[in-house]
Parts: C-alpha cells; sequence; structure tokens
C-alpha cells in the first residue's frame, strides 16, 4: 500500500490516543487477510461459535502467549473478562474479600480487615470510590502530594514512602495502586511499592496503560487488572491475572460468594476457561495477535523503545520548560501518557489543530485537566515520537514570542 504524504501507509495518522489506540499494522493486517475467511474455516472469526475446535485454540493460544511472555508462573490464573477498569474495581475488592485467605485472616482478627488505597490520580481515586460505595473500610497510604502552603492535593508526584501510612499486615486485606495514572501522566515504579508491602499482604495492581511495556515480576503481585484498549488490543477485553490460592473459598460458603455477581466473578471465570458463557471473541483474538507480536518484539526492546520515545519528548519538554510546561516530578513522569500545557489555552488549541495538519491525531489532554496529552502505547514507533517532537520544535520557534 503506497504511503501518504508523511510516509504512513493505508493513509494512516500518527495516532496519539490515549484509549482506544493505535495497533501494530502488522497486527491489524493480518486481522484484515483473515477477516472474511479465518484459516480457511470459511467464516470470521466474528462468526465462529466460542465451543467450536477453532475459537477454542485460539483463547488457549493467546492464553498461552500471554503467559510465555510476562513469564506468568504456574500458580497464577490468567483470565479474559469484561468491564473493563471500573468492573475490576469492585471485582477486586468482591474476589478478595470471598477468597479463603482473607477470610482466615478477617476471622482470626475478629473484625473486618481493611484495604489500602494509595492514591495518585484519577484512576486510583476511582477504585477508591468503587469500594466505598460497596461497604468496603478503605485506608488510604498517601493521597497525592498536599501544598505546605494551600493544603491543596495535587497528582503530581509522590509523597516518600516514610510518609506512607500503610496499615498493619494483620489487619488489611490488600494494597492496590494503578501503576500509570493516564490522566496525570504519572506512572509508580512498582518496587516502589511492593517492596513497601509487607509479603503477606496481596498488592493489587491496575496496569491498564503500561502493560506489555516492560518486564514485570508478577510473583510479587497478588493480582493484576488490565484493561486491553491502551496495549494489547481492542476495547472491550480486560485482563485479570491472579495467583490462585486467592481463588481458593470455603465448600460450600454461600455467604462469601453471595455478594460477588457471576459477571465479576474471578473463579468463575478461571474454572470455566474464561468462557462460561459468550466471551469478547474477536476481541480476544486480536489480543492473541497483539501478544504474539510482543513475544517477538521482546519485552526488553519493547522497554527500551519506551524509554526512547518519552525521552524525545521530555527532552524537547526540559529544554523550553517556560513554553512546553511539564508539571510532574521527573522521578514519576510517565513513559506512557506525557502532559503538558502551554502558556496560553489559545497556543494549545492553535497547537492541537497544527498537529492535525501534519497527520497528528488525539493530543487533546483529559477534559478533566485541559492541556496537552501525548500517549506513546506499544504500538507506536520510535518515528512516531521523532515527528511529535520535529513539530514541538517547529511550533516552539513561531510562536515562542
Amino acid at each position: 500500500m503506497p504511503p501518504n504524504a508523511t510516509g504512513l501507509p493505508y493513509d494512516r495518522v500518527w495516532n496519539f490516543s490515549a484509549g482506544p489506540s493505535a495497533l501494530p499494522v502488522s497486527v491489524l493486517e493480518e486481522v484484515q487477510r483473515d477477516l472474511l475467511n479465518y484459516k480457511g474455516t470459511g467464516m470470521s472469526v466474528m462468526e465462529m461459535s466460542h465451543r467450536s475446535k477453532v475459537y477454542d485454540t485460539i483463547i488457549n493460544g493467546a492464553e498461552a502467549t500471554l503467559r510465555r511472555v510476562l513469564k506468568v508462573p504456574d500458580n497464577y490464573a490468567i483470565i479474559f473478562m469484561q468491564g473493563g477498569g471500573t468492573g475490576e474495581f469492585a471485582a477486586s475488592y468482591l474476589n478478595l474479600f470471598a477468597s479463603k485467605v482473607v477470610r482466615d485472616k478477617q476471622r482470626k482478627l475478629g473484625r473486618p480487615l481493611t484495604c489500602d488505597y494509595l492514591v495518585t490520580g484519577t484512576w486510583s481515586k476511582g477504585g477508591l470510590k468503587e469500594v466505598k460505595r460497596l461497604g468496603g473500610i478503605t485506608n488510604v497510604v498517601a493521597d497525592g502530594v498536599k501544598s505546605a502552603e494551600s493544603g491543596a492535593v495535587s497528582y503530581h508526584s509522590l509523597a516518600p514512602v516514610s510518609e506512607w501510612n500503610l496499615g498493619k499486615p494483620e489487619e488489611t486485606a490488600f494494597v492496590y495502586y494503578c501503576e500509570n495514572e493516564t490522566v496525570h501522566g504519572i506512572e509508580t515504579p512498582s518496587s516502589l511499592v511492593v517492596d513497601a508491602v509487607d509479603p503477606s499482604v496481596p498488592v493489587v495492581c491496575d496496569m491498564s496503560s503500561n502493560m506489555l511495556s516492560r518486564p514485570i515480576d508478577i510473583k510479587r503481585f497478588g493480582a493484576i487488572i488490565a484493561g486491553a484498549q491502551k496495549n494489547m488490543g481492542p476495547a472491550g477485553v480486560t485482563l485479570v491475572i491472579v495467583r490462585k490460592d486467592l481463588l481458593e473459598r470455603e465448600e460450600p460458603d454461600t455467604e462469601a460468594v453471595r455478594g460477588v455477581p457471576s459477571v465479576l466473578d474471578w473463579q468463575y471465570y478461571a474454572s470455566a476457561g474464561s468462557m462460561p458463557h459468550t466471551p469478547p471473541t474477536f476481541a480476544i483474538y486480536v489480543c492473541g495477535l497483539v501478544f504474539k507480536w510482543a513475544d517477538e518484539m521482546g519485552l526488553e526492546a519493547l522497554s527500551r523503545l519506551r524509554e526512547a520515545r518519552a525521552g524525545l519528548v521530555y527532552d524537547m519538554m526540559d529544554k523550553h520548560p517556560g513554553f512546553y510546561r511539564g508539571v510532574v516530578d521527573k522521578k514519576y513522569r510517565s513513559r506512557m501518557n506525557l502532559v503538558f500545557n502551554l502558556p496560553t489555552k489559545e497556543l494549545e488549541s492553535k497547537f492541537v489543530a497544527e498537529a492535525a495538519e501534519r497527520n497528528m491525531a488525539q493530543l487533546k489532554g483529559h477534559r478533566s485537566l485541559g492541556g496537552i496529552r501525548i500517549s506513546l502505547y506499544n504500538a507506536m514507533p520510535l518515528e512516531g515520537a521523532q515527528a511529535f517532537v520535529a513539530f514541538m520544535k517547529e511550533f516552539y520557534a513561531a510562536n515562542c514570542q
């Protein structure tokens, strides 16, 4: 297919969307080739039964590839669910409080356990809000950074670990955090959290927006949740990786599961191979292709790529800090979602409009914050970041006075 004026095939743009986001072109090409007739079956994956042998191979292959790429230990289950991150805010709490591990610990304590939340931005705040709504007893480990002058809370940095208010291990069901906050552009190093938490307390992490972008030590976590639509595939699939002992329940224990809807029940899905009912078949199929792509790339290479892409943009911001105004603490700047403001809202609108003329799409900041946000997920090649930085340089030269 001939490239367009920017050198991109299929008349595509540089898609910097925060999600749903760009997919690898090679994956899209394979989907296109097999769309009407998947591997000689005479039908599309969208049309085939999820109980067929062909689809069984697709979903099992996706799970096996992901397990290999992430080096998921055998004592962890991989589950494909629906409901997005918001669904998993509730599911994490409901499933852990139905588990034998947590219920035994709670009986020993003689009162309800607390749920620790490290609040670093919009999505971790949403997780906290959902558990409160469901009646959970919560403890805020840290809530952004409070201004010494005004007392206002901002999500531009993290409080030092020495100031965290972690609950006592014997009183805590789990510790929850969101590793990459897409709205505020802050990324929490996993080692910072797992090293601070007592090993007896499961760590639950939302990795929706930085999954598959670097190697992770799965065994340091009790559960990992992630929406697919940033780095893994189309919207509609939610990934859960959970330690199998946290799925165990006392039998029969109707009280434990009474508050867990089947659609959010990790054990229910895991025991049925992620298919207790019709799953989002096509989305899981595409995820499987992305997993294969990531396997071929290698997580080490993807990690180097994410550092290189983000480094180009941050270097330009740091050269002109009065113009490209980043507010996130440099120690915690996201490699996935890079945010900044320009001196005026008018300049921000002009920046977005002129970028669009250069085939750069979806750069407006989140509606709650404004400004500019460039999302550099796994499928974005280095050339995309280079093109963006070239535009930043050009825009600065034309508008810096």
